[in-house]
């Protein structure tokens, strides 16, 4: 099944350049579970080993699709309140556990929340929707929106571009698997160990 995926997002990439990335990052940071992260790592890695796109409109174009997104999200979660919160969990199948813990997360550290909140893959996607719910004060929210796409487009797209220069050092040991497969698992392995060690510091 991964390798499913893999090979799918890699044709989506292959077709549709930086929209494929645009589109996934907006609707990933507007509310919606779709493999942002994934993309963005896929593509900065595609735009080191096969030069189809290029790291700077990478970064750009990420950056302001997060943004936009997450307006959007915050928007919806504004002006559909509670009720749209409910339906929204039922629709997407998403724990009330995940929920209660982001809106404790957000009314103890604030507006700051939704700088980290993109680090977190469960609250990345519901971040943008509880802020509205909440009504953090939306000139607030604009700006660590902004300040946390910019970081987290970069980290991401650095972390992509950088394993994909070192592939050689890797490839003996993934000779045996599938390259899509492989490129996941390592990129994966190398993403949470960087986020453990930054937690660690």
């Amino acid at each position: 099944m991964a390798h499913h995926l893999v090979d799918l997002l890699r044709s989506y990439l292959a077709h549709y350049g930086y929209w494929a990335v645009a589109v996934a990052l907006l609707l990933e940071n507007a509310g919606l579970p779709v493999p942002g992260e994934t993309i963005l790592l896929l593509a900065s890695f595609l735009a080191y080993s096969e030069h189809r796109l290029r790291l700077p409109y990478i970064i750009l174009i990420g950056t302001v699709a997060a943004t936009i997104g997450d307006n959007i999200g915050f928007a919806i979660g504004h002006y559909g309140g509670r009720r749209f919160l409910a339906r929204y969990m039922r629709a997407l199948h998403i724990s009330a556990r995940v929920v209660h813990s982001g809106e404790r997360i957000f009314r103890k550290y604030g507006s700051v929340t939704v700088f980290f909140a993109r680090f977190v893959a469960g609250l990345r996607v519901i971040g943008g929707p509880l802020a509205g719910i909440l009504r953090m004060p939306w000139k607030r929210f604009v700006l660590f929106n902004l300040l946390g796409a910019v970081l987290w487009v970069i980290t991401i797209s650095m972390v992509g571009f950088l394993f994909a220069r070192h592939w050689q050092r890797f490839m003996p040991v993934f000779k045996r698997l599938d390259l899509a497969i492989a490129v996941v698992l390592a990129l994966s392995i190398f993403y949470l160990w960087w986020q453990h060690s930054k937690t660690s510091e």
